[in-house]
């Protein structure tokens, strides 16, 4: 008798974590909103994708509202791709000390040491976590493109 009672409530202990392992899996689910700013360049993708707390922003190069380049190289590049990531945040309703993982895409690796300076002077202490590296090319023939991470605390 003793071992039928244990087999019952092994059974139901089994049962209950289903159960609520079930309701806890639906409660998790995570919705998606696609975050646009300004009007559509024609690309299939967004600027940025929010999925619960998390802001994944889309690769920015710097282009100004009329998605040309900015001149001066890397240096003014790097502004306004940060200044454009930035738009992306603002509009996710996010800011910019939520970003925790950058990625940076360059032409040369050797305008490392331009981009840096820009970079340091524009992201918020503690500097999220970044990669940096050297591509064979990038579209509208771009110095930079800069794609990023943000979570929102609860």
């Amino acid at each position: 008798m003793r071992n039928t009672v244990f087999s019952s409530l092994r059974i139901g202990i089994a049962v209950t974590v289903i159960i609520v392992l079930a309701i806890s899996a639906i409660g998790y689910s995570q919705t998606r909103r696609a975050i646009t700013v300004g009007e559509s360049k024609g690309l299939p993708f967004s600027d940025g994708m929010l999925v619960g707390n998390t802001l994944y922003i889309a690769g920015q190069e710097g282009t100004d509202t009329n998605n040309k380049l900015v001149a001066g190289g890397v240096g003014p590049e790097t502004q306004q791709a940060l200044e454009n990531i930035q738009k992306v945040v603002k509009a996710a309703g996010f800011e910019l000390k939520d970003v925790v993982a950058v990625t940076v895409y360059l032409a040369d690796i050797h305008e490392f040491g331009d981009m840096n300076k820009v970079y340091r002077s524009v992201m918020p202490d503690p500097k999220p976590t970044r990669a940096t590296v050297q591509v064979a090319a990038l579209v509208n023939n771009a110095r930079i493109e800069i794609s990023a991470i943000a979570v929102k605390g609860k």
